[in-house]
């Protein structure tokens, strides 16, 4: 008992010791986890000047653009589109509030209608946009709300219609800002008289210039210092976000000789006729060759893997040029192959010849029926009473085709309706299969019924051109796959190399064993797409995961077999490496280093003594002017025309350094241009470019300006 009371009268102090334990706990782990303390939260997309963008919104906009850009987007373009979107609607936003930008109700009723003007649901008996009833639509809409109204025939929920209202008046915002901004882009008319003289003031000049190029790169040495030096001193363009470098070795799962040699066997021997034991009845049957089967959609539809297309073909619509003549010369019944097309072997024969115009004009008139693809509201009829109908229209057409326009009543075709029934020259392919066959294969004048998924149609055919012969081919093809033994050995010697590697490294093995190793630099965190192999974002994180160092490897299956990658490299944010950058940098030192060694060995004054001292010629140039920096015969030298015309006439420069050598120049002639009595026109021309800018640039350097933290890595995947 004297414990117990011991033990309450210390629990303040036991208490704060627990206290200090799970604080220090705490404290240890966050310590641990340095991000905890220093990253934003894992819900924080980005901030974008102060503003955060949280996951949970960000993802649902995700899936609503992958969803409406379907199978035609991946995930990670659908969600750098989102991205972008995202960023320029902040940068925006914040613009918009510092200067109290905002969409009032009168600017949001014209924007409603100019989006919506020729919505039908919104128009009034005069074809006029009516706002009452738009006003109506949205008060239905939010009555339904949860639930969807219709708009053009497709639901829409309450929900949709603010999302649709926001873009309108964020359009709306981005409009009224770009036009505010363009109303302070004025050309001035000494703006004007610049644009003028730039344009008109004229040089003729005589220059010396000394190529770069005639000074050999090999004799010119550049050191990794130099290099660095030089990074430095450039950083703007040598700054690099991180990436990842690695390489790889793809082990393809595609057919062996063998495989192939099988196929062809396989669709050789369906040729000749075999017996087969049917378990069915116990018993043998005979089964005839390609050549000789009646039933050949059946035939082949069991042989091949791309289905019979009952069609007649042209010459010119025959796929293999090479054997297009062989194949549309055989007879009818004749067999060609095997044969190698599109990844397939294949065997074709003749099943039909015929000779058909490849073009047709006819007219006729659509019964539809209850389920049929043209019927409406006002369709009644079953589909044996639409039969019985279309007989009897044609019986009346056939005895007298002049009543042929008077029944058109009946049809439900509208827009052929209009031109008295006609279908104005098609060609083969253009109709559906029922009506192509009677068109084509039939004869000028001939009336017939043909049943299509959109009714019954009575046809007359009125012309015909171009008859020539047509061929009705049956193909068995066979996809060239790899067996089963060829992906059970890709899959051994990708096994076999991984082992391989663990004990040596990628290069080494790859040589051994006859590999390519594939390169890939480069590669930053959000990116998808690995040369050579297409879509691999899994690729991808794993070379950023921070538990894997530099040369570690992993397999990955990629499409048509394996992937065995390593990781070569890790690239902090920062300078570029000396090694990455002297792809760039060496060019430009060397450019430096031979000015200076030209520089240095000219003693001459005149253009003719420095020509003579380096064995070049002195050229001329006429008509110079400042809006161009083109020299004819040095090419691009904007230096070097700022130059001359910094030159009084007559004057000689020193040596400049260009673009493309070191030159000497002399202005022989100045041409100025006669002042103007007013430069309106060309201050007009030049507010006319900066207007034009506005929608290009503005954003851009909004965007720039604005503050970025991009945190898509850490948070989305």
């Amino acid at each position: 008992m004297a414990v117990l009371n011991n033990i309450r009268k210390q629990s303040i102090v036991l208490i704060a010791v627990i206290a200090l334990a799970l604080f220090s706990f705490v404290l240890a782990d966050l310590f641990r986890n340095s991000d905890a303390l220093t990253s934003k939260s894992q819900n924080i997309v980005a901030t974008i000047n102060g503003k955060d963008i949280k996951r949970e919104s960000f993802m649902q906009k995700v899936e609503v653009a992958s969803r409406q850009s379907g199978a035609n987007s991946t995930n990670t373009q659908v969600m750098n589109r989102v991205w972008d979107q995202e960023v320029r609607l902040a940068v925006m936003e914040s613009q918009y509030e510092a200067i109290g930008f905002t969409v009032e109700k009168d600017q949001m009723r014209d924007l409603l209608k100019t989006n919506l003007t020729s919505t039908p649901e919104f128009l009034n008996e005069a074809g006029l946009f009516d706002e009452n009833k738009l006003n109506e639509f949205i008060a239905n809409l939010k009555a339904l709300s949860p639930q969807a109204g219709v708009l053009g025939g497709q639901p829409i929920t309450y929900a949709s219609w603010v999302n649709f209202e926001n873009n309108i008046s964020v359009n709306g915002l981005q409009q009224n800002y770009n036009d505010m901004v363009k109303a302070g882009m004025i050309g001035t008319l000494e703006e004007g008289k610049l644009e003028y003289k730039l344009g008109e003031d004229k040089v003729d000049i005589k220059f010396v210039q000394v190529p770069f190029s005639t000074i050999p790169d090999s004799t010119i040495t550049v050191s990794k210092a130099e290099i660095s030096s030089y990074i430095k001193a450039n950083r703007k363009s040598y700054e690099v976000d991180e990436s990842r470098d690695i390489s790889y070795v793809q082990f393809n799962e595609v057919a062996s000789i063998e495989d192939e040699n099988n196929i062809k066997e396989t669709l050789s021997a369906l040729l000749n006729d075999r017996v087969e034991y049917n378990d069915v009845t116990s018993s043998t049957d005979s089964i005839l060759g390609f050549g000789k089967v009646v039933d050949n959609e059946t035939f082949i539809n069991s042989n091949s893997d791309i289905k019979y297309d009952n069609r007649f073909v042209y010459k010119s619509s025959l796929a293999a040029s090479a054997i297009a003549d062989t194949i549309f010369n055989l007879y009818e019944g004749g067999v060609y192959g095997p044969y190698k097309e599109n990844n397939h072997f294949k065997i074709s024969k003749i099943v039909a010849v015929r000779q058909m115009p490849d073009s047709v004009k006819a007219r006729h008139i659509l019964i539809p029926f209850i389920g049929s693809n043209s019927a409406s509201a006002e369709t009644t009829q079953t589909e044996q009473q639409a039969k019985v109908t279309a007989d009897s229209i044609m019986s009346v057409v056939k005895t007298d085709p002049l009543k042929f326009i008077d029944l058109l009543d009946f049809s439900a075709d509208k827009a052929s309706n209009e031109k008295e029934g006609v279908l104005d020259w098609f060609v083969y392919r253009t109709m559906v299969p029922e009506f192509r066959d009677f068109a084509f294969e039939n004869s000028i004048g001939d009336v017939g019924v043909v049943k299509s998924p959109f009714g019954f149609h009575i046809i007359e055919i009125l012309g015909q051109k171009n008859i020539q012969k047509t061929i009705k081919l049956g193909t068995i093809a066979r996809v060239i796959e790899p067996s089963e033994a060829t992906i059970d050995k890709v899959f051994r010697d990708a096994s076999n190399f991984e082992i391989a590697i663990a004990k040596s490294n990628v290069q080494e093995v790859a040589k051994e064993d006859n590999y390519t190793v594939r390169p890939v630099n480069g590669i930053k965190i959000l990116d998808e797409n690995i040369p050579g192999l297409g879509n691999q974002r899994a690729i991808v994180r794993w070379s950023f995961n921070s538990d894997n160092k530099v040369g570690d490897y992993k397999r990955f299956d990629v499409p048509g077999g394996y992937a065995i990658v390593q990781l070569v490299a890790k690239n902090e944010e920062g300078l570029m490496s000396t090694e990455d950058a002297s792809v760039t940098a060496l060019p430009e030192i060397r450019k430096e280093k031979k000015a200076k060694l030209i520089k240095d060995r000219v003693t001459a004054t005149t253009l003719e003594d420095f020509a003579t001292a380096e064995s070049q010629t002195v050229k001329s140039a006429l008509a110079v002017n400042m809006k161009s920096s083109t020299i004819s015969g040095a090419g691009n030298e904007p230096l070097i025309v700022g130059t001359a015309f910094g030159l009084e006439e007559g004057e000689v420069s020193k040596l400049v350094v260009g673009t493309n050598g070191v030159y000497m120049v002399q202005v022989t002639k100045v041409t100025s241009a006669n002042d103007l009595a007013n430069y309106q026109s060309y201050a007009n021309q030049v507010g006319t470019t900066k207007i034009n800018a506005v929608n290009t640039r503005l954003y851009n350097a909004l965007k720039e300006a604005a503050t970025i933290e991009d945190n898509r890595a850490k948070t989305v995947q």
